[in-house]
C-alpha cells in the first residue's frame, strides 16, 4: 500500500527536479566546510574546552555524518536508480540519528547554559556540568537505538516485497514513523520534551540574566548578545524540525488515505530539516563569543606570520569573564 502511493507521487516527477538537488547541494558544500572548520577550532583549543564545547563538539560531528550522505540524496534526486537498498536505509537511518541527536543536544547546550548562569556557585550544578561527556554518549547511543526500529523495520518491509522497484529509495511512506507508539514517543519524548526544555532554560536564562546586576555592566555581560543567541537556537529548532514531526501527525491522521500532496510535503520537511547540519555551525560563530574569537584569531595567525606574539597579547586581552 505504501510502495503504490510512494510510487504514484514518484510518477508524477514531484520528488524530482532541480529544489531538492539544489538545496541538498547547497547543504553538502557549505555544512561540510563551516562543520569541519568548527571541528578544527574545537579540537585545537581542547585544552580551554568549556562544558559548552564539549556539546558543540558532539553536535558538529553528527551534523558532518549527516553531511556526508547528502550526495547519495542529490545522486537520487538527479533521477538514478540506486541498485543497494540497504544504503538507503542506512542513510535514512543517519539523517533520523542527525535529526534526533541534533535535537537532544541543542536541549542540553540551552540547559547547560541556564544552569551556568542561574548557579554559578553551586557545586552540585558544578559536578553536573562535569557530566557533559556522559550525556553526549547517552544522546547517540539513545538516538542511534531508537532510529534502529525504523531501519529493521524498513528492511523487513523490503523483504516482503523483495521484487519492488528501488526507484522509491528516498521516498517511501514513513511507515514505521506514523505508528501509534513510535508517534507518541516521537512527539513526546523525540520533539515535545526537548523543545519544553529550550524554552523553560531560555526563560530561566534571560529571567537570570535580567536579575543579574553584572548583566548592567556591559564589559562582563552583554545581554543582547545573549538574547540572540536564545532567539537564534530557538529559530533554528523550531524551522528544522516543527514541520517535520506535524507532517508525521498529519499523516497519521490521513494515514489510510495517504494522499500524494501530503506524503510530497513530508519529503520537503524531511528537506528542510537537513537545513540544520548547515546552521548549526552559523550559530556558533554569531551566538559564541569564544568560537568567534579562536576562529579570527586563527584565521589573522594564517594571514599575517610574522605578527604571532602581537595576537597572542590581543587574544589575551579581548578574553572577558563569560566564556560560553
Amino acid at each position: 500500500m505504501s510502495n503504490i502511493t510512494s510510487q504514484a507521487c514518484l510518477s508524477d516527477g514531484v520528488p524530482g527536479g532541480p529544489l531538492f538537488v539544489g538545496v541538498y547541494s547547497t547543504v553538502f558544500l557549505v555544512g561540510l566546510v563551516l562543520n569541519l572548520t568548527a571541528l578544527a577550532v574545537f579540537f585545537r583549543h581542547g585544552k580551554s574546552r568549556s562544558h559548552t564545547v564539549v556539546y558543540m563538539t558532539n553536535l558538529a560531528l553528527t551534523d558532518l555524518l549527516l553531511v556526508l550522505t547528502l550526495p547519495l540524496r542529490v545522486y537520487y534526486h538527479l533521477g538514478f536508480s540506486i541498485h543497494l537498498p540497504w544504503l538507503c536505509d542506512i542513510v535514512g537511518l543517519v539523517l533520523l540519528a542527525n535529526m534526533y541527536g541534533s535535537i537532544f543536544l541543542l536541549a542540553c547546550m540551552c540547559l547547560d547554559r541556564c544552569l551556568a548562569v542561574s548557579f554559578p556557585m553551586s557545586p552540585r550544578v558544578c559536578e553536573a556540568r562535569k557530566k557533559a561527556p556522559l550525556v553526549c554518549l547517552g544522546v547517540w547511543v539513545l538516538t542511534v537505538g531508537a532510529s534502529l526500529p525504523a531501519y529493521i523495520s524498513k528492511r523487513a518491509e523490503a523483504s516482503a516485497a523483495a521484487a519492488t522497484n528501488n526507484a522509491s529509495c528516498f521516498g517511501n511512506f514513513p511507515f514505521y514513523a506514523t505508528q501509534p507508539v513510535a508517534l507518541a514517543s516521537t512527539l513526546t519524548v523525540g520533539f515535545g520534551l526537548p523543545l519544553a526544555v529550550m524554552l523553560a532554560s531560555s526563560w530561566g536564562l534571560l529571567r537570570a540574566i535580567g536579575r543579574s546586576a553584572a548583566a548592567a555592566q556591559t564589559e562582563l555581560v552583554d545581554s543582547r548578545k545573549i538574547r540572540r543567541m536564545v532567539a537564534t537556537n530557538l529559530v533554528i529548532f523550531l524551522i528544522c524540525f516543527l514541520p517535520y514531526h506535524c507532517m508525521l501527525a498529519l499523516l497519521y491522521m490521513y494515514q489510510k488515505e495517504r494522499p500524494c500532496p501530503l506524503l510530497v510535503t513530508y519529503w520537503y520537511s524531511l528537506m528542510l530539516a537537513c537545513f540544520n547540519a548547515m546552521l548549526d555551525p552559523l550559530a556558533y560563530y554569531f551566538t559564541t563569543e569564544t568560537f568567534r574569537r579562536k576562529m579570527d584569531v586563527g584565521a589573522m595567525r594564517r594571514m599575517f606570520p610574522l605578527h604571532n606574539s602581537s595576537s597572542n597579547e590581543v587574544q589575551h586581552k579581548s578574553r572577558g569573564p563569560l566564556n560560553t
